[in-house]
Protein backbone atom coordinates (compact mmCIF):
# COMPACT_ATOMS: atom_id res chain seq x y z
CA UNK A 1 0.00 0.00 0.00
CA UNK A 2 2.75 2.91 0.86
CA UNK A 3 4.75 1.76 -2.43
CA UNK A 4 1.88 2.08 -4.55
CA UNK A 5 1.14 5.80 -2.71
CA UNK A 6 5.17 6.30 -3.46
CA UNK A 7 4.19 5.57 -6.75
CA UNK A 8 1.49 7.65 -6.97
CA UNK A 9 2.96 10.59 -5.71
CA UNK A 10 5.88 10.43 -7.70
CA UNK A 11 3.58 10.28 -11.15
CA UNK A 12 2.19 13.17 -9.54
CA UNK A 13 4.76 15.38 -9.17
CA UNK A 14 6.44 14.22 -12.75
CA UNK A 15 3.06 15.37 -14.54
CA UNK A 16 3.78 18.57 -12.39
CA UNK A 17 6.55 19.36 -13.82
CA UNK A 18 5.01 18.20 -17.18
CA UNK A 19 2.62 20.82 -17.35
CA UNK A 20 4.80 23.51 -16.12
CA UNK A 21 7.52 22.65 -18.54
CA UNK A 22 6.30 24.46 -21.62
CA UNK A 23 4.95 27.36 -19.94
CA UNK A 24 8.41 27.63 -18.55
CA UNK A 25 10.26 27.46 -21.49
CA UNK A 26 7.75 30.24 -23.00
CA UNK A 27 8.47 32.53 -20.16
CA UNK A 28 12.72 31.93 -20.47
CA UNK A 29 12.56 32.62 -24.20
CA UNK A 30 10.22 35.99 -23.47
CA UNK A 31 12.61 37.09 -20.94
CA UNK A 32 15.89 36.36 -23.38
CA UNK A 33 14.13 37.74 -26.38
CA UNK A 34 13.41 41.01 -23.56
CA UNK A 35 17.08 41.03 -23.04
CA UNK A 36 18.07 41.10 -26.37
CA UNK A 37 16.35 43.72 -27.22
CA UNK A 38 17.63 45.53 -24.15
CA UNK A 39 20.81 45.13 -25.39
CA UNK A 40 19.89 45.77 -28.74
CA UNK A 41 18.38 49.25 -27.54
CA UNK A 42 21.55 50.19 -25.36
CA UNK A 43 24.25 49.41 -28.44
CA UNK A 44 21.80 51.57 -30.52
CA UNK A 45 21.83 54.55 -28.47
CA UNK A 46 25.41 54.05 -28.00
CA UNK A 47 26.14 54.49 -31.44
CA UNK A 48 23.95 57.65 -31.60
CA UNK A 49 25.88 59.15 -28.63
CA UNK A 50 29.54 58.11 -30.60
CA UNK A 51 27.70 59.54 -34.22
CA UNK A 52 27.24 62.70 -32.37
CA UNK A 53 30.40 63.24 -30.68
CA UNK A 54 31.84 62.50 -34.36
CA UNK A 55 30.13 65.05 -36.22
CA UNK A 56 31.15 67.49 -33.62
CA UNK A 57 34.59 67.59 -34.36
CA UNK A 58 34.40 70.42 -37.20
CA UNK A 59 33.05 67.77 -39.50
CA UNK A 60 35.97 65.61 -39.44
CA UNK A 61 36.07 61.98 -38.79
CA UNK A 62 38.82 60.93 -36.48
CA UNK A 63 39.42 57.59 -35.09
CA UNK A 64 39.31 57.51 -31.28
CA UNK A 65 41.42 54.89 -29.31
CA UNK A 66 41.02 54.49 -25.82
CA UNK A 67 42.91 52.75 -23.03
CA UNK A 68 41.70 51.83 -19.87
CA UNK A 69 43.76 52.21 -17.24
CA UNK A 70 42.29 52.97 -13.96
CA UNK A 71 45.70 53.55 -12.13
CA UNK A 72 47.36 55.62 -14.95
CA UNK A 73 49.18 57.84 -12.12
CA UNK A 74 51.44 54.71 -10.56
CA UNK A 75 55.02 54.05 -11.02
CA UNK A 76 54.76 50.88 -12.37
CA UNK A 77 56.11 49.04 -15.17
CA UNK A 78 52.44 49.24 -16.62
CA UNK A 79 51.90 52.70 -16.65
CA UNK A 80 54.91 52.57 -18.62
CA UNK A 81 53.79 50.40 -21.25
CA UNK A 82 50.58 52.44 -21.09
CA UNK A 83 52.87 55.98 -21.98
CA UNK A 84 54.99 54.08 -24.51
CA UNK A 85 52.22 52.77 -26.66
CA UNK A 86 50.41 56.36 -26.55
CA UNK A 87 53.48 57.81 -27.50
CA UNK A 88 54.28 54.70 -30.71
CA UNK A 89 50.10 55.29 -31.43
CA UNK A 90 50.59 59.05 -31.87
CA UNK A 91 53.96 58.44 -34.12
CA UNK A 92 52.25 56.33 -36.58
CA UNK A 93 48.47 57.66 -36.70
CA UNK A 94 49.00 61.74 -35.18
CA UNK A 95 44.97 62.50 -36.55
CA UNK A 96 43.40 60.12 -33.90
CA UNK A 97 42.06 60.90 -30.70
CA UNK A 98 43.29 59.30 -27.75
CA UNK A 99 41.63 58.63 -24.49
CA UNK A 100 42.71 57.26 -21.16
CA UNK A 101 40.12 55.72 -19.26
CA UNK A 102 41.54 56.79 -15.29
CA UNK A 103 40.31 56.59 -11.65
CA UNK A 104 43.11 59.36 -10.57
CA UNK A 105 40.07 61.69 -9.76
CA UNK A 106 42.89 63.56 -7.08
CA UNK A 107 45.04 64.84 -9.65
CA UNK A 108 45.10 66.91 -12.97
CA UNK A 109 45.73 65.87 -16.62
CA UNK A 110 48.54 68.21 -16.61
CA UNK A 111 49.99 66.32 -13.37
CA UNK A 112 49.37 63.02 -14.55
CA UNK A 113 51.45 64.03 -17.78
CA UNK A 114 54.02 65.70 -15.79
CA UNK A 115 54.08 62.26 -13.42
CA UNK A 116 54.75 60.09 -16.50
CA UNK A 117 58.02 62.16 -17.76
CA UNK A 118 58.87 62.77 -13.99
CA UNK A 119 58.96 58.66 -13.24
CA UNK A 120 59.92 57.08 -16.79
CA UNK A 121 61.39 60.47 -18.86
CA UNK A 122 58.10 59.75 -21.82
CA UNK A 123 56.90 63.02 -22.83
CA UNK A 124 54.06 62.94 -24.86
CA UNK A 125 53.97 64.32 -28.56
CA UNK A 126 50.29 64.98 -29.07
CA UNK A 127 47.28 66.10 -26.39
CA UNK A 128 45.62 62.93 -24.47
CA UNK A 129 41.97 63.39 -23.32
CA UNK A 130 41.32 61.98 -19.84
CA UNK A 131 38.40 60.43 -19.05
CA UNK A 132 38.02 60.80 -15.17
CA UNK A 133 35.97 57.48 -13.39
CA UNK A 134 34.46 57.57 -10.15
CA UNK A 135 33.69 54.05 -9.11
CA UNK A 136 36.98 52.99 -8.70
CA UNK A 137 36.82 51.80 -5.80
CA UNK A 138 34.96 49.06 -7.35
CA UNK A 139 38.18 47.51 -8.34
CA UNK A 140 39.64 47.72 -4.86
CA UNK A 141 41.04 44.28 -3.65
CA UNK A 142 39.95 45.67 -0.10
CA UNK A 143 36.29 45.58 -0.80
CA UNK A 144 36.29 41.82 -1.31
CA UNK A 145 38.44 39.98 1.45
CA UNK A 146 36.33 37.20 0.10
CA UNK A 147 36.16 35.56 -3.57
CA UNK A 148 38.50 38.77 -4.43
CA UNK A 149 38.96 37.54 -7.99
CA UNK A 150 35.15 37.24 -8.89
CA UNK A 151 34.79 40.86 -7.04
CA UNK A 152 37.21 42.85 -8.78
CA UNK A 153 35.85 41.44 -11.89
CA UNK A 154 32.76 42.29 -11.86
CA UNK A 155 33.68 45.30 -10.27
CA UNK A 156 35.36 46.47 -13.59
CA UNK A 157 32.19 45.24 -15.36
CA UNK A 158 30.66 48.43 -13.27
CA UNK A 159 33.96 50.76 -14.00
CA UNK A 160 33.85 49.65 -17.60
CA UNK A 161 30.20 50.97 -18.50
CA UNK A 162 30.71 54.08 -16.39
CA UNK A 163 33.67 54.43 -18.92
CA UNK A 164 31.48 53.69 -21.45
CA UNK A 165 28.90 56.12 -21.03
CA UNK A 166 31.25 59.08 -20.76
CA UNK A 167 32.87 57.82 -24.48
CA UNK A 168 32.26 55.91 -27.06
CA UNK A 169 35.35 54.96 -28.58
CA UNK A 170 36.20 53.03 -31.96
CA UNK A 171 39.06 51.40 -30.56
CA UNK A 172 39.36 50.18 -27.01
CA UNK A 173 42.57 48.76 -25.59
CA UNK A 174 42.49 47.48 -21.74
CA UNK A 175 46.10 47.80 -20.58
CA UNK A 176 45.81 46.87 -17.17
CA UNK A 177 44.27 43.73 -17.04
CA UNK A 178 40.24 43.90 -16.54
CA UNK A 179 39.91 41.62 -19.54
CA UNK A 180 35.92 41.15 -17.96
CA UNK A 181 35.36 44.59 -19.48
CA UNK A 182 36.27 43.32 -23.43
CA UNK A 183 32.48 42.08 -24.01
CA UNK A 184 30.84 45.27 -22.73
CA UNK A 185 32.81 47.32 -25.29
CA UNK A 186 32.79 44.79 -27.92
CA UNK A 187 28.99 43.94 -28.00
CA UNK A 188 27.12 47.44 -26.29
CA UNK A 189 30.15 49.50 -27.44
CA UNK A 190 30.24 48.38 -31.48
CA UNK A 191 34.12 48.82 -30.57
CA UNK A 192 37.38 46.76 -31.66
CA UNK A 193 38.50 45.33 -28.45
CA UNK A 194 41.88 44.56 -28.10
CA UNK A 195 44.41 43.84 -24.68
CA UNK A 196 47.58 44.09 -23.36
CA UNK A 197 48.22 41.03 -20.61
CA UNK A 198 51.01 42.07 -18.05
CA UNK A 199 49.90 38.57 -15.92
CA UNK A 200 46.82 37.35 -16.22
CA UNK A 201 44.31 37.01 -13.76
CA UNK A 202 43.99 33.61 -13.09
CA UNK A 203 46.80 30.83 -14.33
CA UNK A 204 47.29 27.21 -13.87
CA UNK A 205 50.03 28.13 -11.72
CA UNK A 206 47.37 29.65 -9.17
CA UNK A 207 45.42 26.22 -9.86
CA UNK A 208 48.26 24.02 -8.59
CA UNK A 209 48.73 26.11 -5.71
CA UNK A 210 45.18 25.48 -4.48
CA UNK A 211 45.29 21.74 -5.65
CA UNK A 212 48.27 20.94 -3.71
CA UNK A 213 47.09 23.04 -0.73
CA UNK A 214 49.97 25.19 -0.65
CA UNK A 215 50.36 28.71 1.11
CA UNK A 216 50.72 31.95 -0.50
CA UNK A 217 49.41 35.25 -0.81
CA UNK A 218 46.04 34.59 -2.56
CA UNK A 219 45.70 31.09 -0.59
CA UNK A 220 45.12 31.53 3.15
CA UNK A 221 47.05 29.32 5.69
CA UNK A 222 43.31 28.82 6.96
CA UNK A 223 41.97 26.95 3.73
CA UNK A 224 45.14 24.94 2.79
CA UNK A 225 44.44 23.25 6.51
CA UNK A 226 41.29 22.26 5.65
CA UNK A 227 40.51 19.84 2.38
CA UNK A 228 37.05 20.77 2.09
CA UNK A 229 37.56 24.52 2.10
CA UNK A 230 40.30 24.23 -0.37
CA UNK A 231 38.28 21.65 -2.92
CA UNK A 232 35.82 24.49 -2.99
CA UNK A 233 38.08 27.36 -3.77
CA UNK A 234 39.18 24.68 -6.17
CA UNK A 235 35.98 24.50 -8.19
CA UNK A 236 35.61 28.29 -7.41
CA UNK A 237 39.12 28.59 -9.32
CA UNK A 238 38.25 26.36 -12.54
CA UNK A 239 35.18 28.22 -12.82
CA UNK A 240 36.55 31.67 -12.80
CA UNK A 241 39.08 30.28 -15.52
CA UNK A 242 36.69 29.38 -17.85
CA UNK A 243 34.56 32.59 -17.70
CA UNK A 244 38.25 34.59 -17.99
CA UNK A 245 38.78 32.26 -21.08
CA UNK A 246 35.48 33.46 -22.24
CA UNK A 247 35.54 36.84 -21.95
CA UNK A 248 39.34 37.35 -22.93
CA UNK A 249 38.44 35.10 -26.06
CA UNK A 250 36.23 38.74 -27.20
CA UNK A 251 39.71 40.01 -27.80
CA UNK A 252 40.37 41.10 -31.34
CA UNK A 253 43.79 41.42 -30.59
CA UNK A 254 45.94 40.03 -27.60
CA UNK A 255 48.97 41.40 -26.59
CA UNK A 256 51.17 39.84 -23.95
CA UNK A 257 54.41 40.71 -22.17
CA UNK A 258 56.43 37.51 -22.32
CA UNK A 259 56.40 33.74 -23.32
CA UNK A 260 55.49 32.78 -19.80
CA UNK A 261 52.20 35.04 -20.19
CA UNK A 262 52.13 33.79 -23.97
CA UNK A 263 51.76 30.27 -22.54
CA UNK A 264 48.56 30.62 -19.98
CA UNK A 265 46.65 33.31 -22.10
CA UNK A 266 46.59 30.59 -25.03
CA UNK A 267 45.73 27.75 -22.55
CA UNK A 268 43.08 30.16 -21.32
CA UNK A 269 41.75 32.09 -23.73
CA UNK A 270 42.60 29.93 -26.77
CA UNK A 271 42.69 32.70 -29.24
CA UNK A 272 46.55 31.81 -30.58
CA UNK A 273 45.37 33.40 -34.25
CA UNK A 274 45.62 36.90 -32.37
CA UNK A 275 48.36 36.73 -29.75
CA UNK A 276 51.24 37.77 -29.96
CA UNK A 277 54.10 38.52 -27.78
CA UNK A 278 55.01 42.75 -27.41
CA UNK A 279 57.83 43.04 -24.89
CA UNK A 280 57.66 46.29 -22.65
CA UNK A 281 59.70 49.24 -22.77
CA UNK A 282 63.45 48.99 -21.07
CA UNK A 283 64.99 52.42 -21.40
CA UNK A 284 68.50 50.52 -20.73
CA UNK A 285 70.06 53.01 -22.81
CA UNK A 286 70.53 55.22 -19.91
CA UNK A 287 71.99 52.92 -17.59
CA UNK A 288 74.20 51.46 -20.08
CA UNK A 289 75.66 55.08 -20.38
CA UNK A 290 76.71 54.64 -16.14
CA UNK A 291 80.19 54.03 -16.18
CA UNK A 292 81.18 50.96 -14.59
CA UNK A 293 84.27 51.75 -12.58
CA UNK A 294 82.41 55.34 -11.18
CA UNK A 295 83.34 56.31 -7.97
CA UNK A 296 80.05 54.94 -5.45
CA UNK A 297 79.36 58.09 -3.53
CA UNK A 298 78.13 56.30 -0.49
CA UNK A 299 80.30 54.12 1.40
CA UNK A 300 79.19 50.61 1.51
CA UNK A 301 76.75 48.64 -0.22
CA UNK A 302 73.57 49.23 -1.17
CA UNK A 303 71.03 46.17 -1.97
CA UNK A 304 68.31 47.85 -4.58
CA UNK A 305 64.41 46.33 -4.87
CA UNK A 306 62.92 47.49 -7.61
CA UNK A 307 58.65 46.65 -8.13
CA UNK A 308 55.35 48.14 -6.79
CA UNK A 309 54.32 47.65 -3.24
CA UNK A 310 51.97 44.23 -4.13
CA UNK A 311 51.16 41.33 -2.52
CA UNK A 312 52.93 39.16 -4.90
CA UNK A 313 56.10 40.91 -4.87
CA UNK A 314 57.13 39.27 -1.66
CA UNK A 315 58.81 42.45 0.04
CA UNK A 316 58.51 40.68 3.55
CA UNK A 317 60.58 37.83 2.27
CA UNK A 318 63.12 40.91 1.15
CA UNK A 319 63.52 42.19 4.86
CA UNK A 320 63.36 38.89 6.54
CA UNK A 321 66.81 37.66 4.43
CA UNK A 322 68.30 41.07 4.94
CA UNK A 323 68.21 41.03 8.37
CA UNK A 324 69.61 37.75 8.62
CA UNK A 325 72.32 38.70 6.56
CA UNK A 326 72.84 41.89 8.98
CA UNK A 327 73.17 38.98 11.79
CA UNK A 328 75.75 37.16 10.00
CA UNK A 329 77.76 40.35 9.31
CA UNK A 330 77.70 40.90 13.16
CA UNK A 331 80.19 37.74 13.39
CA UNK A 332 81.87 38.41 10.47
CA UNK A 333 83.81 41.64 9.65
CA UNK A 334 82.06 42.83 6.60
CA UNK A 335 81.63 46.48 5.01
CA UNK A 336 78.26 48.16 6.15
CA UNK A 337 75.18 47.46 4.11
CA UNK A 338 71.64 49.25 3.27
CA UNK A 339 68.45 47.69 1.71
CA UNK A 340 66.85 49.99 -0.74
CA UNK A 341 63.23 49.14 -1.60
CA UNK A 342 62.04 51.48 -4.78
CA UNK A 343 58.23 51.06 -5.43
CA UNK A 344 55.16 53.03 -6.44
CA UNK A 345 51.77 52.75 -4.42
CA UNK A 346 48.72 52.78 -6.12
CA UNK A 347 46.37 53.62 -3.32
CA UNK A 348 45.81 53.49 0.24
CA UNK A 349 46.14 49.28 0.26
CA UNK A 350 49.51 50.13 -0.99
CA UNK A 351 50.40 52.32 1.36
CA UNK A 352 49.08 50.38 4.21
CA UNK A 353 51.70 47.10 2.39
CA UNK A 354 54.53 49.69 3.11
CA UNK A 355 53.30 50.82 6.55
CA UNK A 356 53.29 47.17 7.35
CA UNK A 357 56.92 46.73 5.88
CA UNK A 358 58.32 49.64 7.88
CA UNK A 359 56.73 47.93 11.48
CA UNK A 360 58.48 44.71 10.39
CA UNK A 361 62.07 46.31 10.06
CA UNK A 362 61.35 47.53 13.20
CA UNK A 363 60.35 44.32 14.54
CA UNK A 364 63.60 42.42 13.13
CA UNK A 365 65.78 45.44 14.33
CA UNK A 366 66.78 46.41 10.48
CA UNK A 367 64.57 50.05 10.33
CA UNK A 368 68.11 51.90 10.47
CA UNK A 369 69.55 49.74 7.23
CA UNK A 370 66.26 49.74 5.02
CA UNK A 371 65.22 52.56 3.16
CA UNK A 372 61.82 53.11 1.73
CA UNK A 373 61.68 55.69 -2.04
CA UNK A 374 58.19 55.93 -3.05
CA UNK A 375 57.10 56.85 -6.77
CA UNK A 376 60.50 58.33 -7.17
CA UNK A 377 61.77 60.64 -9.84
CA UNK A 378 63.68 58.80 -12.83
CA UNK A 379 66.48 60.53 -12.10
CA UNK A 380 66.46 59.41 -8.85
CA UNK A 381 65.95 55.82 -9.47
CA UNK A 382 69.06 55.71 -12.21
CA UNK A 383 71.12 57.08 -9.38
CA UNK A 384 70.12 54.05 -6.65
CA UNK A 385 70.72 51.66 -9.37
CA UNK A 386 74.09 53.17 -10.44
CA UNK A 387 75.38 53.39 -6.80
CA UNK A 388 73.65 49.65 -6.12
CA UNK A 389 75.76 46.39 -5.93
CA UNK A 390 73.06 43.69 -5.69
CA UNK A 391 69.64 43.65 -7.03
CA UNK A 392 66.86 42.04 -5.04
CA UNK A 393 63.92 40.67 -6.84
CA UNK A 394 61.47 37.99 -4.73
CA UNK A 395 58.41 37.85 -6.85
CA UNK A 396 57.32 34.03 -7.19
CA UNK A 397 56.37 33.36 -11.12
CA UNK A 398 57.49 36.98 -12.40
CA UNK A 399 56.08 37.42 -16.01
CA UNK A 400 58.69 39.66 -17.04
CA UNK A 401 60.08 41.93 -14.53
CA UNK A 402 61.54 45.14 -16.04
CA UNK A 403 62.67 45.91 -12.58
CA UNK A 404 65.27 43.00 -12.52
CA UNK A 405 65.75 43.81 -16.65
CA UNK A 406 67.12 46.83 -15.70
CA UNK A 407 68.78 46.08 -12.31
CA UNK A 408 70.84 43.37 -14.60
CA UNK A 409 71.58 45.66 -17.15
CA UNK A 410 72.50 49.01 -14.60
CA UNK A 411 75.91 48.20 -12.41
CA UNK A 412 74.28 46.33 -9.71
Amino acid sequence: MAAAEKEWWLCELLRFFYLLFFPGLIVCGTLCLCLVFILWGIRKLLQRKKNSASSGKKGKNQIVIAFFHPYCNAGGGGERVLWCALRALQKKYPAAVYVVYTGDVNVSSQQILEGAFRRFNIRLIHPVKFVFLRKRYLVEDSLYPHFTLLGQSLGSIFLGWEALMQCVPDVYIDSMGYAFTLPLFKYLGGCRVGSYVHYPTISTDMLSVVKNQNVGFNNAAFITRNPFLSKVKLIYYYLFAFIYGLVGSCSDVVMVNSSWTLNHILSLWKVGHCTNIVYPPCDVQTFLDIPLQEKKMTPGHLLVSVGQFRPEKNHPLQIRAFAKLLNMKKTESLPSLKLVLIGGCRNQDDEFRVNQLRRLSEELGVQENVEFKINIPFDELKNYLAEGTIGLHTMWNEHFGIGTYLLQKSTC
